[in-house]
Formats: structure tokens, C-alpha cells, sequence
């Protein structure tokens, strides 16, 4: 599967149609499953995973073939989750101020596992695009670090060294050390 996925890929990089409707049908279901290891919710793992495929679309013609295709879409997944977690949460805080909700979600109505990811999207999203990327690729996606070099194109070593940074920073906020 993987060798017909990186066919359809530099077919639709070429600019072939039908290989880029293809592709996309071939990995939409990994994309959801990718989403759905960040966001609790289906409509919203859905929701990432329509934004993934779009943006799979639109930089096929870009796809320089550094990295797998596999390995490109676990970055895009991964972003485009995180951007879909940045947009609902903006969207809920502007509904909060009109309508005084609480900020927090109920505990009696969120699962654990949810409320767990969604604490841990709240933490990356405070620690800066660079660790937030290479920590979720690691432990959300479980990337290799040399995949993740390759994607952020720098060092294995600074992988490493983010990855160690973020995870330190990831421990203090979840323990209620930081904001």
C-alpha cells in the first residue's frame, strides 16, 4: 500500500487529477485516525482531517519527496489538528465571553481520555510551533526522530533537543507548575 501511495503521490505532484482523487480517497481514513489521536471529539477529528486532505491537495505540487508521503501527511495531520484545536478553542472562549460559560469543561461530561487531550493540546499550544510539531510527531505520532529531522529539516540532534525541551515544558504545565 505504501509503494501505491507514493505512485498516486508523484503522479498528483505531476499534475495528474485522477492519481491526486486517488491518493486522497486511499489515505483519508489514516488522516482521521491521525486527528483522532489529538482531538476527542469525531466532528472534530473530522473537521482536522478535511483541512489535512485540503492542504494534502493544495501542496502535492510542492512535495519534494525528502520524506515519505506517509511521513508528510503524520505533519500535516498533525498541524492541522492542532490549527482545528486553536480555532475551536478561540471559538469557544469568544461564546464564553458572550454567554458566561464556564472556561473549563465539565468533568462529569468530558471522559478522561478526552479531558487528558484536551489538556495536553492546551499545553502545546503554549509551547511555541517548533517543540509543539517535533513532541507531537514523537509522542502523539510516534515519528522516528529521523523522520521528524527530515520534516523540520534540521539536525537529528535538535530533534532530540527539542523533543527533551518540550517534554520538560509539557511535564511542568501539566502538573500545574505554569499557566
Amino acid at each position: 500500500m505504501s509503494t501505491e501511495i507514493d505512485d498516486l503521490a508523484r503522479a498528483a505532484a505531476g499534475g495528474d487529477a485522477a492519481a491526486l482523487d486517488d491518493l486522497l480517497v486511499l489515505v483519508r481514513p489514516d488522516v482521521l485516525r491521525l486527528c483522532a489521536r489529538f482531538l476527542p471529539h469525531r466532528e472534530d477529528a473530522e473537521e482536522a482531517c478535511q483541512d489535512t486532505l485540503l492542504a494534502l491537495a493544495r501542496g502535492i505540487g510542492g512535495f519534494e519527496g525528502r520524506s515519505s508521503v506517509r511521513t508528510w501527511l503524520h505533519r500535516l495531520a498533525a498541524n492541522r489538528a492542532r490549527s482545528t484545536y486553536q480555532a475551536l478553542r478561540r471559538r469557544a472562549d469568544r461564546e464564553a465571553a458572550v454567554l458566561t460559560l464556564p472556561d473549563r469543561a465539565d468533568p462529569r461530561r468530558t471522559s478522561v481520555v478526552a479531558g487528558t487531550r484536551l489538556d495536553l493540546l492546551d499545553a502545546l499550544d503554549r509551547l511555541g510551533p517548533e517543540l509543539a510539531e517535533a513532541v507531537a510527531l514523537r509522542d502523539v505520532l510516534g515519528l522516528s526522530y529521523r523522520e521528524i529531522a527530515a520534516l523540520q529539516e534540521v539536525p537529528e540532534g535538535t530533534v532530540k533537543s527539542r523533543i527533551h525541551d518540550a517534554r520538560r515544558r509539557l511535564r511542568e504545565r501539566l502538573d500545574g507548575g505554569l499557566p
